[in-house]
Protein backbone atom coordinates (compact mmCIF):
# COMPACT_ATOMS: atom_id res chain seq x y z
CA UNK A 1 0.00 0.00 0.00
CA UNK A 2 1.67 3.34 -1.18
CA UNK A 3 0.42 6.25 0.50
CA UNK A 4 0.10 9.28 -1.64
CA UNK A 5 -1.34 12.56 -0.34
CA UNK A 6 -3.40 15.17 -2.72
CA UNK A 7 -4.49 18.56 -1.83
CA UNK A 8 -8.10 19.92 -2.79
CA UNK A 9 -6.79 23.43 -3.64
CA UNK A 10 -9.96 26.67 -3.38
CA UNK A 11 -8.97 29.70 -4.67
CA UNK A 12 -10.93 33.20 -3.63
CA UNK A 13 -14.01 32.17 -5.75
CA UNK A 14 -14.39 28.83 -4.34
CA UNK A 15 -13.20 27.07 -7.10
CA UNK A 16 -11.00 23.68 -7.35
CA UNK A 17 -7.26 23.13 -8.58
CA UNK A 18 -7.53 19.83 -11.22
CA UNK A 19 -4.62 19.08 -12.80
CA UNK A 20 -3.61 16.97 -16.28
CA UNK A 21 -1.16 14.04 -16.00
CA UNK A 22 1.49 13.72 -18.61
CA UNK A 23 1.60 11.17 -21.71
CA UNK A 24 3.99 8.94 -19.75
CA UNK A 25 2.60 8.79 -16.62
CA UNK A 26 0.73 6.11 -14.78
CA UNK A 27 -2.52 7.97 -15.96
CA UNK A 28 -1.80 9.43 -19.02
CA UNK A 29 -3.95 12.56 -19.83
CA UNK A 30 -6.01 12.12 -17.09
CA UNK A 31 -6.64 14.62 -14.04
CA UNK A 32 -6.27 14.40 -10.14
CA UNK A 33 -5.83 16.78 -7.59
CA UNK A 34 -2.26 17.49 -7.11
CA UNK A 35 -0.22 15.70 -4.66
CA UNK A 36 2.33 13.32 -4.21
CA UNK A 37 3.93 10.07 -2.68
CA UNK A 38 5.07 10.40 1.35
CA UNK A 39 8.68 10.42 2.35
CA UNK A 40 10.23 8.24 5.18
CA UNK A 41 9.32 9.56 8.08
CA UNK A 42 7.66 12.65 6.39
CA UNK A 43 4.10 13.45 8.19
CA UNK A 44 1.27 13.92 5.85
CA UNK A 45 0.60 17.30 6.07
CA UNK A 46 4.41 18.00 5.72
CA UNK A 47 4.36 16.08 2.52
CA UNK A 48 1.49 18.08 0.92
CA UNK A 49 2.94 21.33 1.78
CA UNK A 50 5.72 20.00 -0.06
CA UNK A 51 4.69 18.28 -2.97
CA UNK A 52 2.30 21.56 -3.93
CA UNK A 53 5.11 23.57 -3.68
CA UNK A 54 7.20 21.33 -5.82
CA UNK A 55 4.87 20.36 -8.23
CA UNK A 56 3.08 24.00 -8.72
CA UNK A 57 5.34 27.10 -6.85
CA UNK A 58 2.32 27.26 -4.78
CA UNK A 59 1.94 27.92 -1.14
CA UNK A 60 -1.00 26.53 1.01
CA UNK A 61 -2.48 26.31 3.90
CA UNK A 62 -4.39 23.29 5.12
CA UNK A 63 -7.84 23.61 6.57
CA UNK A 64 -9.26 20.16 7.24
CA UNK A 65 -8.22 16.48 6.28
CA UNK A 66 -10.80 14.55 4.57
CA UNK A 67 -11.26 10.83 4.90
CA UNK A 68 -8.62 8.50 3.28
CA UNK A 69 -9.94 6.39 0.33
CA UNK A 70 -8.10 3.29 -0.47
CA UNK A 71 -8.36 1.99 -4.01
CA UNK A 72 -6.11 -0.85 -6.02
CA UNK A 73 -5.40 0.08 -9.53
CA UNK A 74 -4.10 -3.88 -9.96
CA UNK A 75 -0.46 -3.28 -10.38
CA UNK A 76 -0.45 -0.88 -7.78
CA UNK A 77 -2.48 -0.35 -4.28
CA UNK A 78 -2.52 3.63 -2.64
CA UNK A 79 -3.96 5.21 0.26
CA UNK A 80 -4.92 8.33 -0.97
CA UNK A 81 -4.78 11.39 1.98
CA UNK A 82 -6.49 14.03 1.10
CA UNK A 83 -6.86 18.15 2.69
CA UNK A 84 -8.91 21.40 1.89
CA UNK A 85 -6.36 23.91 1.47
CA UNK A 86 -6.27 27.82 0.73
CA UNK A 87 -4.06 29.19 -1.21
CA UNK A 88 -1.88 32.32 -1.38
CA UNK A 89 -1.02 32.65 -5.33
CA UNK A 90 -3.25 32.29 -7.75
CA UNK A 91 -1.42 30.51 -11.01
CA UNK A 92 0.11 27.56 -10.27
CA UNK A 93 3.50 27.12 -12.41
CA UNK A 94 3.63 23.38 -14.10
CA UNK A 95 6.36 21.52 -13.53
CA UNK A 96 4.90 17.46 -13.84
CA UNK A 97 1.58 18.17 -14.93
CA UNK A 98 0.37 19.25 -18.89
CA UNK A 99 -2.32 21.73 -17.30
CA UNK A 100 -4.70 23.07 -14.73
CA UNK A 101 -7.95 23.91 -14.62
CA UNK A 102 -9.97 25.96 -11.62
CA UNK A 103 -13.46 24.54 -11.71
CA UNK A 104 -16.44 24.25 -9.06
CA UNK A 105 -16.94 21.70 -6.90
CA UNK A 106 -20.19 20.63 -8.88
CA UNK A 107 -18.38 20.60 -12.15
CA UNK A 108 -15.63 17.65 -10.92
CA UNK A 109 -17.90 15.30 -11.74
CA UNK A 110 -17.68 16.22 -15.45
CA UNK A 111 -13.75 16.12 -14.86
CA UNK A 112 -11.86 12.93 -16.13
CA UNK A 113 -10.90 12.39 -13.46
CA UNK A 114 -8.22 9.32 -11.58
CA UNK A 115 -10.36 6.66 -10.20
CA UNK A 116 -9.02 7.53 -6.78
CA UNK A 117 -9.71 10.86 -7.41
CA UNK A 118 -12.85 9.94 -8.44
CA UNK A 119 -14.33 9.21 -4.66
CA UNK A 120 -11.97 12.10 -3.36
CA UNK A 121 -14.37 14.61 -5.58
CA UNK A 122 -17.71 12.63 -4.48
CA UNK A 123 -16.70 12.98 -0.90
CA UNK A 124 -15.54 16.61 -1.28
CA UNK A 125 -18.86 17.45 -3.34
CA UNK A 126 -21.10 16.16 -0.55
CA UNK A 127 -19.40 17.65 2.03
CA UNK A 128 -18.98 21.59 0.08
CA UNK A 129 -22.82 20.69 -0.53
CA UNK A 130 -23.92 20.35 2.96
CA UNK A 131 -21.44 23.25 4.15
CA UNK A 132 -23.43 25.47 1.64
CA UNK A 133 -26.82 24.53 3.72
CA UNK A 134 -25.48 25.24 6.81
CA UNK A 135 -22.99 27.71 6.19
CA UNK A 136 -23.93 30.88 8.79
CA UNK A 137 -22.93 34.43 7.60
CA UNK A 138 -19.35 34.73 8.72
CA UNK A 139 -19.40 37.49 11.84
CA UNK A 140 -16.07 38.92 12.60
CA UNK A 141 -15.25 38.22 16.38
CA UNK A 142 -15.11 41.83 17.91
CA UNK A 143 -11.34 42.54 18.53
CA UNK A 144 -11.06 45.96 20.75
CA UNK A 145 -8.26 48.72 20.17
CA UNK A 146 -6.30 46.58 23.23
CA UNK A 147 -6.29 43.64 21.74
CA UNK A 148 -6.76 40.59 23.63
CA UNK A 149 -3.00 38.32 22.63
CA UNK A 150 -4.82 34.84 23.26
CA UNK A 151 -7.85 35.83 21.51
CA UNK A 152 -5.88 36.92 18.46
CA UNK A 153 -3.34 34.07 18.73
CA UNK A 154 -6.55 31.65 18.72
CA UNK A 155 -8.01 33.51 16.15
CA UNK A 156 -5.04 32.58 13.91
CA UNK A 157 -4.44 29.48 14.62
CA UNK A 158 -7.95 28.61 14.13
CA UNK A 159 -8.65 29.96 10.51
CA UNK A 160 -10.33 27.54 8.12
CA UNK A 161 -11.19 30.00 5.62
CA UNK A 162 -9.58 32.49 2.90
CA UNK A 163 -12.69 34.71 4.20
CA UNK A 164 -11.21 34.88 7.80
CA UNK A 165 -7.80 35.50 6.66
CA UNK A 166 -9.14 38.70 4.73
CA UNK A 167 -11.36 39.56 7.82
CA UNK A 168 -7.95 39.60 10.03
CA UNK A 169 -5.36 41.14 7.10
CA UNK A 170 -8.13 43.99 7.24
CA UNK A 171 -8.48 44.29 11.26
CA UNK A 172 -4.19 44.26 10.91
CA UNK A 173 -4.68 47.15 8.70
CA UNK A 174 -6.98 49.15 11.06
CA UNK A 175 -5.95 48.10 14.23
CA UNK A 176 -1.90 48.81 13.94
CA UNK A 177 -1.19 46.74 17.31
CA UNK A 178 -2.95 43.43 15.55
CA UNK A 179 -0.13 44.33 12.64
CA UNK A 180 2.45 44.33 14.99
CA UNK A 181 1.89 41.48 16.86
CA UNK A 182 1.59 39.00 13.44
CA UNK A 183 4.45 40.39 12.22
CA UNK A 184 5.92 39.43 16.00
CA UNK A 185 4.15 35.45 15.62
CA UNK A 186 5.68 35.60 12.17
CA UNK A 187 9.53 35.34 13.91
CA UNK A 188 8.33 33.11 17.21
CA UNK A 189 8.77 29.28 17.60
CA UNK A 190 5.23 27.58 17.29
CA UNK A 191 5.66 26.90 13.36
CA UNK A 192 1.66 26.76 12.74
CA UNK A 193 1.29 29.99 13.96
CA UNK A 194 4.12 31.16 12.81
CA UNK A 195 3.11 30.95 9.19
CA UNK A 196 -0.37 31.64 9.62
CA UNK A 197 0.72 34.99 10.77
CA UNK A 198 3.27 35.79 8.07
CA UNK A 199 0.44 34.47 5.42
CA UNK A 200 -1.76 36.71 6.96
CA UNK A 201 0.49 39.15 6.33
CA UNK A 202 0.67 38.57 2.66
CA UNK A 203 -2.44 39.43 2.29
CA UNK A 204 -1.58 42.35 3.79
CA UNK A 205 1.05 43.09 1.25
CA UNK A 206 -0.86 42.07 -1.55
CA UNK A 207 -3.59 44.85 -1.17
CA UNK A 208 -1.54 47.15 0.61
CA UNK A 209 2.41 46.30 0.00
CA UNK A 210 3.43 50.02 1.16
CA UNK A 211 2.25 49.09 4.63
CA UNK A 212 5.48 47.18 4.65
CA UNK A 213 7.71 49.95 4.02
CA UNK A 214 8.78 50.88 7.11
CA UNK A 215 9.61 47.17 8.27
CA UNK A 216 11.42 46.63 4.75
CA UNK A 217 14.65 46.71 6.40
CA UNK A 218 13.91 44.87 9.08
CA UNK A 219 12.52 41.86 6.95
CA UNK A 220 15.95 41.78 4.86
CA UNK A 221 17.61 41.72 8.64
CA UNK A 222 15.33 38.71 9.68
CA UNK A 223 14.56 36.70 6.32
CA UNK A 224 18.28 34.75 6.84
CA UNK A 225 17.32 34.02 10.34
CA UNK A 226 13.57 32.55 10.10
CA UNK A 227 13.67 28.62 10.84
CA UNK A 228 10.27 28.17 9.26
CA UNK A 229 10.57 27.69 5.38
CA UNK A 230 7.07 28.58 4.74
CA UNK A 231 7.52 31.98 6.70
CA UNK A 232 10.46 32.47 4.21
CA UNK A 233 8.25 32.12 1.19
CA UNK A 234 5.58 34.51 2.32
CA UNK A 235 8.20 37.31 3.26
CA UNK A 236 9.99 36.78 0.22
CA UNK A 237 6.81 37.26 -1.90
CA UNK A 238 6.24 40.45 0.57
CA UNK A 239 9.64 41.76 -0.37
CA UNK A 240 8.99 40.34 -4.23
CA UNK A 241 6.43 43.11 -4.78
CA UNK A 242 7.84 45.71 -2.53
CA UNK A 243 9.73 48.63 -3.78
CA UNK A 244 13.61 48.49 -3.93
CA UNK A 245 13.71 52.36 -3.74
CA UNK A 246 12.64 51.73 -0.25
CA UNK A 247 15.27 49.62 0.98
CA UNK A 248 18.63 51.36 1.35
CA UNK A 249 22.51 50.06 -0.20
CA UNK A 250 23.46 48.42 2.68
CA UNK A 251 20.21 46.42 2.76
CA UNK A 252 20.15 45.32 -1.28
CA UNK A 253 23.53 44.00 -0.80
CA UNK A 254 22.22 41.86 2.00
CA UNK A 255 19.08 40.99 0.54
CA UNK A 256 21.10 40.08 -2.89
CA UNK A 257 23.24 37.92 -1.34
CA UNK A 258 20.30 35.73 0.58
CA UNK A 259 18.92 35.32 -2.53
CA UNK A 260 22.07 34.91 -4.61
CA UNK A 261 22.72 32.41 -1.96
CA UNK A 262 19.17 30.58 -2.73
CA UNK A 263 19.67 30.17 -6.59
CA UNK A 264 22.84 28.37 -5.95
CA UNK A 265 21.32 26.44 -3.13
CA UNK A 266 20.52 22.39 -3.26
CA UNK A 267 18.36 22.62 -0.42
CA UNK A 268 16.04 25.97 -1.19
CA UNK A 269 12.36 25.10 -2.14
CA UNK A 270 11.48 26.01 -6.01
CA UNK A 271 8.99 28.81 -4.02
CA UNK A 272 12.08 30.44 -2.65
CA UNK A 273 14.05 30.12 -6.32
CA UNK A 274 11.37 32.01 -7.78
CA UNK A 275 10.75 35.05 -5.28
CA UNK A 276 15.00 35.40 -5.01
CA UNK A 277 14.52 35.93 -8.87
CA UNK A 278 11.97 38.14 -8.95
CA UNK A 279 14.13 40.16 -5.73
CA UNK A 280 17.33 39.97 -7.89
CA UNK A 281 15.61 41.54 -11.35
CA UNK A 282 13.85 44.00 -9.46
CA UNK A 283 17.25 44.95 -8.01
CA UNK A 284 18.73 44.75 -11.58
CA UNK A 285 16.92 47.86 -12.36
CA UNK A 286 19.16 49.72 -9.97
CA UNK A 287 22.16 47.92 -10.45
CA UNK A 288 22.45 46.47 -14.27
CA UNK A 289 25.85 44.96 -13.40
CA UNK A 290 23.47 42.53 -11.42
CA UNK A 291 21.63 41.39 -14.44
CA UNK A 292 24.43 39.35 -15.95
CA UNK A 293 25.20 37.54 -12.95
CA UNK A 294 21.46 36.87 -12.41
CA UNK A 295 20.97 35.52 -15.76
CA UNK A 296 23.95 33.27 -15.59
CA UNK A 297 22.96 31.93 -12.24
CA UNK A 298 19.62 31.13 -14.00
CA UNK A 299 20.74 29.61 -16.68
CA UNK A 300 22.92 27.32 -14.39
CA UNK A 301 19.80 26.54 -12.24
CA UNK A 302 17.55 25.77 -15.40
CA UNK A 303 19.85 22.97 -16.34
CA UNK A 304 19.39 21.46 -13.43
CA UNK A 305 15.47 22.69 -12.04
CA UNK A 306 12.34 21.50 -12.82
CA UNK A 307 9.89 22.92 -15.13
CA UNK A 308 8.61 25.17 -12.78
CA UNK A 309 12.17 26.71 -12.44
CA UNK A 310 12.67 26.84 -16.38
CA UNK A 311 9.60 29.02 -16.68
CA UNK A 312 9.91 31.14 -14.25
CA UNK A 313 13.71 31.44 -15.38
CA UNK A 314 12.79 32.15 -18.98
CA UNK A 315 10.03 35.00 -17.99
CA UNK A 316 13.29 36.67 -16.48
CA UNK A 317 15.50 36.10 -18.70
CA UNK A 318 13.35 38.20 -21.21
CA UNK A 319 13.31 41.12 -18.59
CA UNK A 320 16.83 41.51 -18.28
CA UNK A 321 17.27 41.83 -21.87
CA UNK A 322 15.14 44.89 -21.62
CA UNK A 323 17.02 46.19 -18.68
CA UNK A 324 18.44 50.19 -20.20
CA UNK A 325 22.48 49.78 -19.51
CA UNK A 326 22.87 53.66 -18.64
CA UNK A 327 20.84 53.31 -15.25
Amino acid sequence: MIDVTCAIIRNEDNEVLVVQRGEKSDHPFKWEFPGGKTHEGESFEDCIIREISEELSMDIVICTKLNQVEYDYGYKKIRLVPFTCDTLDELPVLSEHLAFRWVTPGSLKEVDLCEADIHVARQYINISASEAEDREPFTPPQLQAAIDERELKEMVNSMMSMQEAEWVANSALENPAIFTKLFEYSFGDDSKLAFRASWTLTKVGDRYPEIFDPYLQQLVDLIPKVVHEGVARCFLRILSLSSMEKIDEKHHGLIADYCFGALSSGESAIAIKVYSMEILYNLSLFYPQLANELAVSIRILMEEGSAAIVSKGNTILKKITKIPLDR
